[in-house]
């Protein structure tokens, strides 16, 4: 394509074979040399670019994140709520990631371990991770009213760990084009603005140190 490397479109290629193949024969009965053939490259080649199918993932989850990351600002011009904006921006990811679905609960099995580099939590993801708390930050930014200071800061991270959530159910929703899951997003996410408009009230103030304060302690044993 226009305006990219070699590199850039050998990697492109690989990628693309990649989910192909996981869509035809699922995760873990492809090989990387059934993905080099398919790509058109040489096993070594390959392995140059991706040492595994989990480094082979990590660039496909980096792909979604700046395309989901380019297309989001049109998708949320407009939008005020942050309940119209929350679900405006899982919307767009269900699009992006739809043609995944077929394969999802093998891709996403290895996910689940919480030892694999292709768990969310994990060092490995951290890239795509803090990219999509971004992106999350974009959707409360400019939300109308403004969301409450003693929210603000947490709400990007907290509302990703929501967006894990929804991704477990869409992984085992058999509804056709995971409508329940577009359902969950919609009946939730007008709860979770009523719920954040509410932070400023002083009943809720010790509750919200008390949340914040947990999470802080969570990430750091866990970091």
């Amino acid at each position: 394509m226009t305006g990219r490397t070699r590199g850039e479109q050998t990697k492109a290629a690989i990628i693309d074979a990649a989910l192909a193949l996981f869509t035809e024969r699922g995760f873990d009965a492809t090989t990387m040399r059934a993905i080099a053939e398919s790509a058109g490259v040489s096993l070594g080649n390959a392995y140059y670019y991706f040492r595994s199918k989990d480094e082979l993932v990590q660039g496909f989850y980096d792909r979604t994140a700046v395309e989901h990351g380019e297309r989001l600002p049109e998708v949320l011009d407009g939008l005020d709520g942050l309940a119209d904006r929350l679900t405006a921006h899982l919307d767009l990811w269900f699009e992006l990631m739809a043609p995944q679905h077929p394969f999802a609960v093998g891709f996403f099995r290895n996910a689940a371990d919480p030892a694999s580099p292709l768990s969310p939590f994990s060092a490995a993801s951290a890239p795509a991770r803090t990219a999509a708390i971004e992106l999350m930050e974009r959707v409360v930014e400019d939300a109308a009213p403004p969301v409450p200071a003693t929210v603000r800061a947490q709400l990007p991270e907290v509302l990703w760990l929501y967006h894990m959530g929804v991704v477990l159910f869409w992984v085992h929703d058999r509804s056709v084009e995971q409508a329940a899951t577009r359902l969950l997003v919609r009946r939730t996410a007008p709860m979770i603005e009523r719920v954040v408009a509410l932070a400023d009230l002083p009943a809720l103030q010790a509750t919200i140190v008390d949340l914040t304060t947990l999470l802080a302690d969570l990430k750091a044993m866990a970091g």
